[in-house]
């Protein structure tokens, strides 16, 4: 590949992307991916915006132009999904997301002919699948990750689905949307361009709440149904594909319906699988070995390669297998379930509960301190932060545990802080 000059515009926007707990390593190809999707004046204004959501009166203030000429900008880039804007009572408010969930599958997410989707497509394959630079980032870092996998409900026994919780429920997610998108799996759309995609459903990537409104809004998804939703869901589930969303309980954004050939989530699960890049459910399987046959169905139905077939030392058969579940590795989606034959597997509960962050907030600041990166949440030097962005910020540091409030605090080095975690440690517990 041939060195190009990287102009101070792009180099500014990598910085301001490092600056989510989650970043973009910088790269050639990196550089490359944010020239198709920004011009190098819209990657020099990009790189002043707040992490914070934000109007178009404080971009104004801090690109030192008139609100209107702002607001065209704002309104052109989030018709592009380069940000994300959310209707409210008030008008508009802005945020721009981060590459991944984020700006990058949105760009693939429709047919588009304002960019060569496939020149895009084969820089994103070589910047996530063969750098990896940035997927070890994204996936490997920190105990606290975006993503988490949703059982498959259809596969639980009885009185295991009476200990579900509705936020691991992807129905759930689906039926208490206030706004539901659907539009193409970037993954999948992204590896048709390279001659490598699956048979899997191509329109089945769902949106939800501010995220599908903003998508719908600007024609990158099309706007569905609850009843559509769950159909989609279900035809899902029917082709043993896993349900991969952003972990939060409150207000998911998004549900992935995930392959084990074309999806990010997936390969990295593969690659990364005892760092555990993708929370896990609740759940796992447990095969049952009197039933068991060896037909390694359940082994071609994980996408993340944990069930394997090993001997069954049978002394009267000796070439005889069966299932083994490797635990680490396990996702607890449950598509081995269906899968098997003889009905051999049964979904159980995990020894420990995996913890899912209450909101994206508390998810973000878990993320930040856990990286080292916290800094960049409570100091914003392109903007000033508002009170309320401070507050959330500030109250979900305080619903930390011990360890990570210490974390946090070694980080900053306020004061403030150090007196507000102590006031909260030491306030009489409410009535």
């Amino acid at each position: 590949m041939a060195h190009h000059t990287v102009k101070q515009g792009y180099a500014d926007l990598v910085a301001r992307i490092n600056r989510f707990p989650q970043g973009a390593p910088p790269s050639e190809l990196l550089f490359q991916i944010l020239e198709m999707l920004f011009s190098e004046r819209e990657a020099e204004l990009v790189s002043l915006l707040p992490i914070k959501p934000f109007t178009a009166e404080k971009a104004a203030q801090v690109w030192k132009m008139p609100v209107d000429s702002a607001r065209i900008v704002l309104d052109e880039l989030a018709g592009r999904a380069v940000l994300v804007d959310i209707e409210s009572e008030d008008g508009f408010t802005y945020v721009l997301p981060p590459p991944m969930a984020g700006f990058f599958e949105f760009s693939m997410m429709r047919i588009r002919d304002d960019l060569d989707q496939k020149v895009l497509a084969e820089l994103f394959y070589r910047y996530l699948n063969v750098e990896e630079d940035f997927i070890k980032a994204l996936f490997t870092q920190g105990e606290t990750q975006l993503g988490r996998t949703f059982v498959a409900e259809t596969s639980l026994p009885m009185e295991s689905s009476l200990e579900v919780l509705d936020y691991e429920r992807a129905s759930h997610v689906i039926e208490s949307a206030s706004h539901i998108g659907v539009g193409i799996c970037y993954c999948r759309h992204k590896m048709d361009h390279l001659d490598r995609a699956c048979s899997a459903p191509m329109d089945i990537c769902m949106t939800f709440n501010t995220s599908a409104a903003s998508l719908t809004r600007h024609g990158h998804a099309r706007a569905v149904g609850k009843a559509e939703c769950l159909d989609l869901l279900d035809e899902a589930r029917d082709r043993g594909l896993v349900q991969f969303g952003e972990n939060v309980q409150q207000r998911v954004n998004f549900i992935c319906n995930c392959c084990g050939c074309c999806c990010e989530a997936m390969i990295a699960a593969r690659r990364f699988g005892h760092s555990h890049p993708v929370h896990t459910t609740n759940f796992q399987p447990a095969p049952d070995t009197e039933l068991c046959t060896g037909c390694g169905k359940c082994v071609a139905a994980c996408p993340v390669e944990a069930m394997t077939l090993v001997s069954a030392n049978d002394p009267g058969k000796p070439k005889q297998k069966v299932s083994r579940l490797q635990k680490d590795l396990c996702l607890g989606c449950g598509v081995c379930v269906p899968a098997c034959p003889e009905g051999g597997i049964t979904l159980i509960p995990r020894e420990e509960r995996v913890i899912t962050p209450v909101d994206s907030v508390r998810r973000t600041v878990t993320m930040a301190v856990e990286r080292g990166t916290l800094q960049h949440l409570i100091f914003d030097n392109h903007a000033v932060a508002s009170h309320r962005a401070l507050a959330a910020v500030l109250g979900a540091i305080l619903r930390l545990p011990p360890v990570k409030q210490t974390m946090a605090r070694s980080q900053l080095g306020s004061r403030y802080l150090d007196k507000l975690i102590e006031w909260n440690e030491n306030r009489p517990p409410a009535d």
